[in-house]
């Protein structure tokens, strides 16, 4: 199928991106330019990431960005989440302060939906660490240095403090999915629930 004379990657059912779905996205940056990975542009990401997760219900235990891609895997925590809505939507807004610095992002996504034997917790971690990995495969950080880079992290709405590579990430990542997908995003947060 094309568009515009582009080629679309296969996409799975559309229902395979609802709900609970474990979805691992990668956008690369047209032509794979590299340059615009700057701090300011990374606040922008994560302050786009935060509203996009409050706006389509999910999770983002790991985004990982690399000179010329991102990596991403997001949990969606109502059964109406949509993640294609949610990175269409995502896409176009990161594509914004990517034009004023002369960037684009390759015209489609690429996705993986994690099988259930991926969504398994320890296959899953596996999964987070071999993306969190990467700078390390491309030299940017010392072997096992890759909990240093500092363009790696996690968004959990409502849940700042949080991070990725603190000794009980985990446990926590866990009990407070279970809490917002037995409370959703937009009832109070009892403290004491935490």
């Amino acid at each position: 199928m094309t568009d515009n004379g582009k080629e679309h990657l296969p996409r799975l059912d559309p229902r395979d991106y609802h709900g609970q779905a474990y979805v691992h996205w990668a956008m690369a940056i047209q032509d794979r330019r590299v340059g615009w990975l700057t701090p300011a542009l990374f606040y922008k990401f994560r302050e786009l990431l935060t509203h996009t997760a409050f706006r389509y219900a999910f999770t983002c235990p790991i985004y990982c960005l690399m000179p010329d891609h991102i990596h991403m895997i997001w949990i969606g925590i109502d059964d109406r989440t949509d993640q294609m809505k949610a990175c269409k939507y995502f896409r176009k807004q990161l594509g914004i302060p990517l034009a004023k610095l002369g960037f684009e992002l390759q015209h489609q996504a690429f996705d993986h939906v994690l099988r259930d034997d991926e969504r398994q917790e320890t296959a899953f971690e596996n999964v987070v660490e071999y993306i969190a990995r990467n700078p390390e495969r491309k030299g940017l950080v010392a072997t096992d240095g890759f909990r240093e880079y500092k363009y790696t992290g996690c968004l959990v709405p409502g849940y700042p403090e949080l991070e990725l590579w603190q000794a009980d990430y985990w446990p926590r990542f866990w009990r407070t999915y279970s809490f917002l997908r037995k409370n959703g995003l937009f009832r109070p947060v009892d403290e004491e629930a935490e």
